[in-house]
């Protein structure tokens, strides 16, 4: 059983940053990829940004520049950090990890974090 435990989301105003975090919890043999999602009201949910077991990252353009995804592979968490935030950027935020289990891999998802950007 794995649990991923989201916190940092929030209201902040435009230009301001917040910083999301993921623990990740449970049995596993091993962390494969960790992402972020968010899902603004009436639309899809979509990618963020992630982070590869091989460290490389990546970013959907819109927030290109403006936010950083980690991992602390001690921790077992991964953050996103959001600067120069824009009202876009408002929505609901996932964490997902892919864990490896030896015999297979697993998809899983946090309750998401809301986060609000005031204009």
């Amino acid at each position: 059983q794995v649990q991923l435990v989201e916190s940092g989301g929030g209201l902040v105003q435009a230009g301001g940053s917040l910083k999301l975090s993921c623990a990740v919890n449970g049995s596993f043999f091993a962390i494969n990829t960790m992402g972020w999602y968010r899902q603004a009201p009436g639309k899809q949910r979509e990618s963020v940004a992630a982070i590869y077991a091989s460290g490389r990252t990546t970013y959907d353009d819109s927030v290109k520049g403006r936010f950083t995804i980690s991992r602390d592979r001690a921790k077992n968490t991964v953050y996103l950090q959001m600067n120069s935030l824009k009202a876009e950027d408002t929505g609901v935020y996932y964490c997902y990890v892919k864990t490896d289990h030896y015999v297979g891999f697993q998809e899983n998802w946090g309750q998401g974090t809301l986060v609000t950007v005031s204009s």
